[in-house]
């Protein structure tokens, strides 16, 4: 298999001074080569996983999905929803690939898994800067403020989605545009269409740092089978159940979007921004694997 930067690689990258430089890498690497399968898997098992270019971002950079086995029951994991602002979940997302080809029997038959790693591409990008320096000159150390949370249009992404939508929205205390309609920018127009092509049966989003499962729901209830899978990666995971977010107004939130057609959707916020707390995501994961596996 190709080497890939580890866990603990890429947090070595990220105390020390070298830290954008080895990120930019990283995802550069990531993008262009997912590894191949394991050696030790079954080799009627072995299958490369299938890479898709969704749409591209307003900048222009491509918005990918891998897709692991051929089972006709899809889930879906998305990661970078807020770009650099959440880089962790990106990571996660990443390492989550990087578990799927090397046990691929993690799978099972009746499953497929797809994995968006970058909604946001340019909020990454944002982050990391040319040539590998940072773009945003008052990143501080241990936490980036909103520096990435943004696609290049100023437009927060996650209120970009077509449930309860305004052009205004909130961001904590802060007000942040939804653009100018529902779907205006590139980045969810290519998720929308992605979700209307190939109607996954759930869809699981990560964000950070509310170290909380959140339900989906848009003007109806919260769907039975939403609140299932809420409950099955919470217990795995041991991040904290709840039905709905209500720190502050949120419209247009890309997971109730999934609600007002019907597909299960849930949030889930790791505890910070700076790790990607493996163990507990892989359980959550393990979780609702074994819901679809015994579902169908």
């Amino acid at each position: 298999m190709k080497s890939l930067f580890t866990k603990r690689f890429i947090i070595a990258v990220f105390i020390i001074a070298a830290f954008s430089a080895g990120l930019l890498v990283f995802f550069n690497l990531r993008e262009n080569n997912v590894p191949a399968p394991s050696a030790t898997a079954s080799p009627d098992r072995v299958q490369q996983p299938e890479k898709k270019v969704l749409g591209s971002s307003v900048e222009g950079r491509d918005i990918n999905s891998h897709t692991f086995g051929k089972g006709k029951t899809r889930l879906v994991f998305v990661g970078g929803m807020h770009g650099g602002y959440e880089w962790n979940s990106v990571v996660l997302a990443y390492e989550f690939m990087d578990f799927l080809n090397a046990n691929q029997e993690f799978i099972p038959e009746n499953l497929s898994i797809t994995v968006i790693p970058s909604v946001n591409p340019d909020g990454v990008f944002k982050i990391i800067g040319k040539e590998g320096r940072f773009g945003v000159a008052d990143v501080p150390v241990g936490g980036f403020k909103d520096a990435g949370r943004f696609n290049a249009n100023a437009v927060d992404l996650n209120r970009n989605f077509d449930c309860k939508w305004k052009s205004k929205s909130m961001w904590r205390e802060n007000q942040v545009s939804a653009g100018s309609r529902p779907f205006s920018e590139p980045e969810s127009l290519a998720v929308r269409k992605f979700i209307l092509d190939n109607k996954p049966a759930a869809v699981i989003f990560w964000h950070s740092q509310a170290n909380s499962v959140y339900a989906s729901k848009c003007e109806a209830d919260i769907l039975q089978e939403t609140f299932d899978i809420m409950n099955a990666y919470s217990r795995a995971s041991g991040y904290f159940a709840s039905n709905s977010f209500d720190s502050y107004e949120i419209t247009g939130d890309a997971a109730d979007w999934l609600a007002s057609l019907g597909i299960p959707a849930i949030t889930v916020e790791l505890k910070t921004h700076e790790t990607i707390e493996w163990e507990k995501n892989l359980a959550g994961i393990g979780a609702i694997v074994k819901y679809y596996k015994d579902k169908n």
